[in-house]
Parts: C-alpha cells; structure tokens; sequence
C-alpha cells in the first residue's frame, strides 16, 4: 500500500494499481480485442520493411519464388494475456503476441505463408511537461521464434535477420510513435 500525498492546492491526483491494469488486460485479451490486422498501406513509407512478398523475401527465398511480389498482410494476436507491473520509476509490460503472415493473391484470396511468435519487455517512464502527461517507451527485450507446432506453409529460415530488423524498425518508428 502506497500512502496518498496531502493535498495542499489544488491537483489531479491519478492512481493506478497493477490489479486494475492485469484486469484491464485480462479483460481486452478475454474479449478477443487484442487482435490487429495490418496491410502494406497502414505502414509508413520509410519504414524498412513493407509487406510484400518482395521484401520478404529476403528472409524466406521461396516466398518471392511462389508468388513474386504480391502483397502480405499481417494477423497479429495476443497469445497471452499481457502482463503488467507498476513500479514507482516505471511501469513494465510483457507482452506475448504472434504474427501469421498472408499473401494477398490477385483474387483477394489470402494464402498461409508464415507464423512468427514474438514476446517482449517493455518498460515506460511516465513524464509530465507542463500540463502534459507522456511517457518514454522503451524495448527491454524482444524476439522472435518459430512456434514448434502450427502454420508453417513457406519456412522463414532467417528468423534472426528479421528479428534485428523489427527492432530497428520499433526503435526508429514505433517509439516515436507512442511517444507523440
């Protein structure tokens, strides 16, 4: 238990216990609302990675073989719920997530290529400038595997080069991104 300050003028006191944000989380990944969709034109152009078989094909070679530059979309999931703890410096996150990649055929078919599990370790230090409250995120740990066991249509063999990829990309784009 964490003692209140005393009020001496006038504030906007928020508290917010771990219990109130794992049940918030608990709740969104129960509800299915930790899903999300991505397309290529929901990237930024500049981001290094776009999502066609093209530049994915620099991880999995049979990939622009089969279906020479077409364009993927991204399924991503929580497999897990998030979990979430308040320290008085930060707060942190896990978060346990996959990817399943689709071709998007002519057709609008979409065709399995690949299922990328990705876990990662978040912390935030909240930050108050002025009358605004923000925050600093930053990637703790990430990676990327292959789950033993699932989609596998198309191999990715080179988990790793992707992996350091998505990093740069979450460091250059996504972190910029949270903290406007």
């Amino acid at each position: 238990p964490t003692a209140l300050p005393a009020a001496h003028e006038p504030m906007l006191l928020l508290a917010v216990t771990e219990f109130v944000a794992n049940s918030a989380a608990f709740t969104y990944f129960t509800a299915g609302a930790l899903r999300r969709n991505i397309s290529s034109n929901m990237l930024p152009r500049r981001f290094p990675l776009q999502l066609r078989t093209k530049s994915l094909g620099l991880f999995s070679p049979q990939l622009q073989e089969r279906y020479p530059d077409q364009p993927m979309e991204l399924r991503l999931s929580a497999r897990r719920q998030p979990l979430l703890s308040c320290r008085p410096d930060a707060l942190h996150g896990a978060l346990f997530s996959s990817a399943e990649a689709f071709v998007v055929l002519p057709n609008a078919t979409r065709v399995p290529a690949f299922l990328l599990n990705i876990d990662a370790n978040v912390t935030g230090k909240p930050t108050i400038t002025g009358n605004r409250l923000g925050g600093t995120p930053c990637l703790r740990r990430g990676r990327l595997c292959l789950p033993r066991a699932g989609l596998r249509a198309l191999p990715v063999p080179q988990v790793k080069r992707l992996e350091t990829l998505l990093k740069f990309g979450l460091w250059l784009f996504g972190v910029p991104w949270a903290n406007s």
